[in-house]
């Protein structure tokens, strides 16, 4: 089990955000916390597909330049990128130049646009794979669960690229899907408020 490291107020948070100060409000305001805000949920699959291979810290600092690049990650317009929008991707120094990676967030952007006719929104289809009940195993213990599996199993079959089950895993515990929060931590007890009131999309 993992351990805690103390914050700027001396109390325990999850030690992932000990060695990096930036770290500390990502992790006490949004890592965790419930969303069911389409773009959010397809920014997030897709830093997360970026992260691969990566440390957390580089995508991080670097999320404001992925937005600006990636048109606020509003997928109805990504999915209209072109040749022309690959080619000024990769020659921006602030983002993660891989053609791969780049290609696939506007290949999933197009399939975002068919899984939102299909289901509703993005949301609806995303909290489809919550977990039922509370996990007997210790947070931050495992990479990848059932219900990662079968989300990126899903995906791939609608035509989803760089979606594998420990990026899908790593996606729940940020938007809420789970909260794999340290018992320790401070924001446990945070985040499990916010997820008892928060009204599942449909």
């Amino acid at each position: 089990m993992g351990k805690t490291v103390n914050g700027p107020d001396g109390k325990p948070r999850c030690g992932w955000c000990g060695n990096v100060e930036a770290f500390f409000p990502y992790h006490d305001n949004e890592w965790g916390y419930p969303v069911d805000d389409d773009i959010r949920l397809f920014e997030k699959i897709c830093l997360e597909s970026f992260q691969s291979g990566l440390s957390w810290r580089t995508i991080l600092a670097k999320r404001d330049n992925f937005r600006r690049a990636f048109a606020g990650f509003d997928f109805n317009k990504v999915a209209a990128f072109t040749e022309r929008d690959i080619e000024r991707l990769l020659k921006d120094e602030g983002i993660v130049r891989h053609r791969g990676k780049i290609e696939a967030v506007i290949n999933n952007a197009q399939k975002a646009k068919a899984l939102v006719a299909e289901q509703g929104s993005l949301a609806a289809f995303f909290w489809r794979f919550e977990p039922a009940g509370k996990s007997a195993v210790a947070p931050q213990t495992q990479t990848t669960t059932e219900e990662s599996v079968a989300l990126a199993k899903a995906l791939k079959k609608r035509g989803w690229k760089f979606v594998g089950p420990t990026t899908a895993f790593a996606f729940m515990q940020a938007m809420g899907l789970v909260n794999d929060h340290l018992r320790e931590c401070v924001y446990r007890s945070e985040v499990e408020k916010a997820r008892t009131t928060f009204i599942r999309p449909q």
